[in-house]
């Protein structure tokens, strides 16, 4: 996600923030190169011109010139209005109206409008508590209302009967009668798309907003249309009327052009984001913690708060009694990477970690990704029970066995089995110390450093629980690490634990097998 738009701005503002003075003529070429990245990551020409515009005009002033560190001061410019153009502050679904409060979903085939409904009723009954009903409108692709039906029973979530002949204005009438008479909190119309606008796909939208009266309309958009995207939001927003934004396959597009675009263009918010075809691969869409994503300054709420969604507590719980006695087997470990995968893998990780886009490249190049959890994974469900809890049996023989069960080799056995020792050896250390593996130590430090209140219920080492802080803990939170270093562009980030190179502030552990250190000093 903006992948490539992050690389091209941090090389362009590394060369800016490591000069002591600034010249009108660096800030033009400075933004020469920001105009031609931001139209690379396929953002409107019209949209590309207002900010270039704006940040000159803030820029090229007295204040910046003589400032301590001016590159610093373009960047948090360039930052303000990536914030402004991406839409100030984070704004949900809002579900303030009577129940059923009716949502209608629009959009061209093929944007992924059905499964989005799933994701967002999956989203609301298990969140936020709510009855939802989903209806499909869709008569014209063949199997869409089966497909709602199949993804509502995945989802656990009731789905308006199929009523063969019946045109989508009548459904949406019935949908919503249905819900008032079922005591539904929210309905979910999922409506036909075309291939392209046309006049009778804009009637019917017309004619369906009319019968049914929806409190939100939702354009959901496929995140690779680019710039057309905005051509797309204006004729729905001018014939229909949207009060949101949804941008699905945002894992799939590194650019990121739409988001920008979108907001900017229609004035109407980005209020979630796809980021994978799992029906819980729905994100909120806050607009400060893109830009700082997009900076490279790293999104440590987002990571706490993902944390504390993904993190099982009855495991923590296991791993904290675990941990007071020292022991530290290979299950642990196991359990230790599926939660690094559940959190979005190393990439996921590291998007969030300040500073880290360099570190993921050197990890890329040393074999350390995604599919290296898997192979550990792979070594570790090949050994017998015994052998987990007692990796010392572990020789030449029981390691060729496990090479051919795992489809590896004895070379990424030893690594593995080093990794365990080394982080066995850090768990003894901590003996009788309060913490949850890897990912609590993780948190724990982060928060202990911050001296951040609260926690996560399980002996997670003191990590916050987002759900129990205030918008001004959370504010603190991102301002606390931008003090400690962990937010400023520029400033060589720090690592994980259990990764090499460069240490966050707080957090240790042992280095992966392979992993690049950081530079000696």
């Amino acid at each position: 996600m903006f992948e490539s738009l992050s690389d091209r701005l941090g090389s362009i503002f590394g060369s800016l923030t490591g000069r002591g003075a600034l010249s009108e003529k660096d800030v033009s070429a400075a933004l020469r190169e920001v105009r031609r990245a931001l139209i690379e990551a396929d953002v409107s020409l019209e949209v590309v011109r207002g900010f270039v515009e704006r940040v000159r005009e803030k820029a090229i002033g007295v204040d910046v010139l003589k400032s301590v560190k001016p590159g610093q001061m373009v960047v948090k410019i360039v930052h303000d209005e990536l914030v402004e153009t991406l839409g100030s502050d984070a704004e949900t679904i809002d579900l303030n109206a009577p129940a059923p409060v009716v949502i209608m979903m629009v959009g061209l085939q093929g944007s992924g409008k059905t499964t989005t409904t799933a994701k967002i009723a999956k989203r609301l009954t298990e969140r936020d508590k709510k009855k939802v009903l989903m209806a499909s409108l869709d008569t014209r692709r063949p199997a869409a209302q089966e497909q709602l039906r199949q993804l509502g029973e995945q989802t656990e979530v009731a789905t308006l009967p199929v009523i063969e002949g019946q045109d989508p204005v009548a459904i949406a009438g019935r949908a919503v009668q249905a819900g008032k008479l079922g005591g539904h909190d929210v309905v979910i119309l999922d409506t036909a798309g075309r291939t392209h606008i046309d006049e009778p796909l804009m009637v019917e939208m017309a004619d369906i907003r009319k019968a049914a009266d929806p409190h939100e309309i939702l354009l959901v958009a496929d995140s690779l249309t680019g710039q057309d995207a905005v051509n797309l939001a204006k004729s729905f927003d001018e014939r229909v009327g949207i009060t949101g934004l949804i941008l699905t396959r945002m894992d799939g597009d590194g650019r990121g052009g739409a988001a920008l675009s979108m907001r900017a263009a229609t004035g109407k918010p980005v209020k979630l984001i796809g980021t994978g075809e799992k029906m819980d691969a729905l994100e909120e869409f806050h607009p400060k913690r893109i830009a700082d994503r997009i900076l490279g300054m790293g999104d440590i709420v987002s990571l706490v708060e993902k944390a504390a969604e993904t993190i099982d507590q009855e495991k923590a719980e296991a791993m904290a009694k675990k941990m007071a006695s020292g022991k530290f087997d290979l299950n642990d470990l196991a359990d230790q990477l599926r939660q690094m995968q559940k959190m979005g893998g190393m990439g996921g990780l590291m998007g969030m970690m300040p500073g880290m886009s360099k570190a993921k490249d050197q990890m890329a190049a040393a074999g350390l990704d995604d599919k290296m959890f898997g192979r550990q994974l792979a070594i570790i469900s090949s050994m017998t029970p015994k052998e987990r809890a007692q990796p010392d049996l572990l020789k030449h023989s029981r390691k060729k066995r496990i090479a051919a069960g795992s489809g590896t080799n004895a070379a990424e056995i030893n690594k593995l089995l080093k990794m365990h020792r080394q982080m066995a050896d850090m768990m003894k250390s901590m003996k009788g110390k309060k913490g949850g593996g890897m990912m609590g130590k993780l948190m724990g430090g982060m928060a202990g450093k911050m001296g951040l209140p609260g926690g996560v219920p399980g002996g997670m080492g003191g990590m916050p629980d987002p759900s129990q802080m205030s918008e001004k803990d959370l504010r603190k939170l991102q301002q606390q690490a931008e003090q400690l270093g962990l937010g400023a562009p520029g400033v060589p980030g720090g690592g994980l634990p259990g990764l090499g190179g460069p240490k966050l502030p707080g957090l240790g552990g042992p280095s992966l097998p392979g992993l690049p250190k950081g530079p000696k000093k």
